[in-house]
């Protein structure tokens, strides 16, 4: 479902934060053939996914701004549809997020290849691709008019190893073995499928070495000014990831409104 920006910041009960002017609309572009997922792999995937329902259940009460699915006890969050990327793109994110201490506690080497999962218009991406010169972002998105947005954006940075890939919202399409990290910023609470998502990303990182990034607003914290369902605790993410296979490897609070929790697989 698609929500328009002034709905969306609406739901997050957003208080006191800045917000970009307009509303970007891209229209949708013919991908290249390696952006997009293999029919028979995917379909193999999905009818795996689809007999998998553990931990999901349909229950009350209701979060308006839920999808009404609860995993793992936690009640999925709506997902911000395109029509609200300004909001990504907004003035004083930076400030907001602390985003530039973000990508330096990511600690990346300049040849690591990085997914940004939840990549929308490449806020992140076009700044990781700067700290993996000799490596690759992988910018993951479920919805074309995000990856037209980040094709044009590309085009105009004339930036060369950021690499768009249409995802789906079970799985993000990423080779195996083949990922040093996966940064999701802000959109993991908003997977309907996270058990296998998070399967999928875990499969993807590279064996011993592979990291998951995974930021959300703390939780715990009632002072950030963001509704609870758009927020999640340490001991909720970390039951999350175990279901999948993915032990915490570090917890880093040095980040304004965030926990940028550091999974890997054992």
């Amino acid at each position: 479902m698609k929500y328009c920006f002034s709905t969306w910041q609406r739901a997050l009960g957003v208080v006191g934060i800045g917000t970009g002017a307009g509303v970007l609309v891209m229209s949708c572009t013919q991908l290249p053939a390696e952006t997009r997922p293999s029919m028979s792999n995917e379909r193999r995937m999905q009818a795996m996914m689809v007999a998998d329902t553990s931990g999901y259940e349909t229950a009350s009460p209701r979060d308006p701004n839920g999808i009404g699915t609860y995993y793992l006890g936690r009640q999925i969050a709506h997902v911000m549809g395109h029509e609200g990327a300004s909001w990504l793109e907004r003035k004083g994110r930076r400030q907001e997020e602390g985003t530039d201490l973000l990508l330096k506690e990511l600690k990346l080497k300049p040849t690591d290849v990085v997914a940004d999962i939840g990549a929308g218009t490449g806020f992140f991406s076009f700044q990781l691709a700067k700290k993996v010169p000799k490596g690759q972002v992988l910018a993951v998105d479920i919805q074309p008019e995000m990856i037209a947005a980040l094709q044009e954006n590309k085009r105009r940075q004339k930036v060369t190893n950021v690499r768009p890939v249409l995802g789906t919202t079970t799985n993000p399409s990423l080779p195996a073995d083949s990922v040093d990290l996966v940064l999701i910023v802000d959109a993991y609470h908003e997977f309907d499928h996270p058990r296998e998502m998070g399967r999928a990303i875990r499969r993807a990182l590279r064996p011993g070495t592979g990291r998951l990034a995974l930021v959300e607003y703390r939780a715990e914290d009632p002072s950030v000014p963001i509704k609870r369902i758009h927020k999640m605790s340490i001991s909720q993410a970390r039951k999350e990831m175990a279901a999948v296979g993915m032990v915490l490897a570090d917890s880093i609070e040095t980040l304004p409104q965030q926990h940028l929790l550091l999974f890997k697989k054992p």
